[in-house]
């Protein structure tokens, strides 16, 4: 029964991600027409990600209890200094379900002026919703994915949030929309399992990577090799009535070495159990900007 109301949410998910994220489409085709995988459905999720604010009645400690309830555990906790985020990592019920990456910003680091902005929207929540929604009925729990927690922001706001925390900004418009998936470059066939000629082949294809310390983030341990897409801009209607391009979503790419004790296993029995696990804090730090100005303006005038 969770299994199927699990499968339901993650659909759920990723259908509205693909309709706000035309990059999504574009490579998956042009992975099929290139021949590197026979159909979408070859592509494996390696993690999807969400924002959140961290208010009492929200942040992680309420949106984790959605997917814990799914069978989801909680693993590394990670600390943005610098973006004023907390972030921990959860491990799927079985393989076949993407790592789940939910990140909160750390509101009451931030200047009073932009608290109280912030906190002028979420104190419309009153008690933590997770804690009102039947987790057991699927078409519930994807709606409440989709509806906004709090009312549409004015324009004034967006733009005096975006001066302090980007991504402050982003979650106040976007709220729990998908902020990325992930795609696992290791399980490419045809020689595409390398992270460096899968960016040659996005670029070949005209998707804009984020070259926030470098195109490939890589982890100390050089067992994570991380790069992804300039976040997707969207024409945002505001309160006042104001439209404006804005950061959407965006689209990451993850290649997970093997572990050297099992370096002489057959290509065929790695599993992912047998590959570098988990999240990388300084490789996540710099996937964060695919959303920020400095990338998407970049993007933009390359076009």
């Amino acid at each position: 029964m969770q299994h199927e109301t699990l499968k339901y949410v993650m659909n759920g998910l990723m259908s509205r991600y693909r309709e706000r994220v035309p990059d999504v489409l574009k490579i998956a085709n042009a992975m099929v027409e290139q021949g590197i995988i026979n159909n979408i459905a070859d592509i494996e999720n390696d993690h999807v990600a969400f924002r959140t604010m961290g208010v009492p009645q929200l942040g992680i400690q309420s949106f984790e209890k959605i997917f814990s309830h799914f069978g989801y555990e909680k693993r590394e906790y990670f600390y943005f200094e610098g973006k004023k985020l907390n972030a921990y990592w959860y491990a799927p019920p079985s393989p076949e379900y993407p790592r789940i990456f939910v990140s909160e910003l750390r509101v009451w680091d931030l200047p009073q002026h932009i608290q109280n902005i912030i906190t002028s929207y979420t104190d419309e929540v009153k008690t933590d919703p997770v804690d009102a929604l039947d987790l057991n009925d699927a078409a519930a729990v994807d709606a409440f994915l989709h509806t906004p927690l709090w009312r549409t922001p004015s324009w004034e706001d967006y733009e005096t949030l975006q001066q302090a925390s980007e991504y402050a900004a982003w979650v106040i418009y976007n709220r729990y929309y998908l902020n990325h998936y992930t795609i696992s470059v290791h399980n490419l066939p045809n020689g595409y399992g390398d992270i460096r000629k899968f960016n040659e082949f996005l670029e070949s294809i005209g998707v804009k990577l984020n070259d926030s310390g470098g195109k490939i983030k890589i982890s100390p341990d050089g067992g994570l090799l991380q790069s992804s897409t300039v976040a997707e801009m969207i024409d945002a209607e505001f309160a006042d009535g104001s439209t404006h391009r804005i950061s959407g979503s965006y689209v990451e790419f993850a290649e997970r070495k093997v572990l050297p004790q099992f370096a002489d296993l057959p290509v065929d029995q790695i599993g992912r159990e047998h590959r570098r696990e988990g999240f990388e804090t300084g490789n996540a730090d710099k996937i964060f900007e695919s959303t920020f100005s400095s990338q998407t303006q970049k993007a933009e005038m390359e076009m």
